[in-house]
């Protein structure tokens, strides 16, 4: 029987992710066909984009590019397909390239900044994760602690100020900036501050307590 081309491929996770994080690429991802940006860099090193943000998108579109993952907890899902595009910016400001297409109509986009940051372009830049596997990761991390969870609290505004953190470590794979998840005896919390910050709204602070977690649902790697 010939194969059916048309249809996605399942991916294989990049290096360097946990054991969670590769289990949840691989069982839940697909692979669609997208660009190869090689044939792109004569006509954007006309436009004045220097050649090392070029390799970067580059370098990007072959790790990532064409992973479709489930939705995010926030950010309206973020992007529905990583999928890297024409870098813009200056030296000044630093060089940003595109991270995917959103699922829905936004007031920013999905980026990757000038050290390989992945974040929002809000009102100003946001970098979520410091990496696009932190932003895997933390994918990764949601629907574990989400399928364990006994109960899951949502909270928003100052609410997540008041958040007791007290006694919980940063868990330090979803390599966190704006965002962060924290891990306790029993709970997890993410705490999201990437609109909040992007438009200058505390309103906007999300956060998501995962309680009655046992070992197992506290890692899962």
């Amino acid at each position: 029987m010939t194969a059916d081309t048309r249809l996605p491929l399942i991916p294989q996770a990049p290096e360097g992710l946990s054991r969670r994080a590769r289990y949840f690429v691989e069982r839940h991802g697909l692979r669609v066909p997208h660009r190869d940006l090689t044939l792109h860099r004569e006509v954007w090193l006309e436009q004045g984009i220097p050649d090392d943000e070029i390799d970067r998108a580059v370098a990007f579109q072959e790790l990532w590019g064409g992973l479709a993952l489930p939705p995010a907890p926030e950010y309206e899902g973020g992007p529905r397909v990583l999928e890297a595009d024409v870098p813009e910016g200056s030296a000044g400001s630093g060089w940003r390239f595109s991270a995917g297409g959103c699922r829905v109509s936004m007031a920013y986009g999905f980026m990757i900044g000038p050290g390989g940051e992945f974040g929002i372009d809000a009102d100003h830049w946001t970098p979520l994760h410091a990496s696009t596997a932190g932003w895997v990761e933390a994918l990764a991390l949601a629907d574990h602690a989400g399928y364990w969870a006994k109960t899951i609290t949502k909270v928003k505004g100052g609410v997540v100020e008041e958040l007791d953190l007290d006694g919980f470590e940063p868990v330090p794979e979803v390599q966190g900036l704006a965002d962060t998840w924290w891990r306790g005896k029993d709970s997890l919390i993410a705490v999201y501050r990437g609109e909040a910050s992007g438009f200058d709204a505390p309103y906007c602070l999300r956060a998501h307590i995962y309680d009655g977690l046992d070992a197992w649902g506290l890692g899962g790697t």
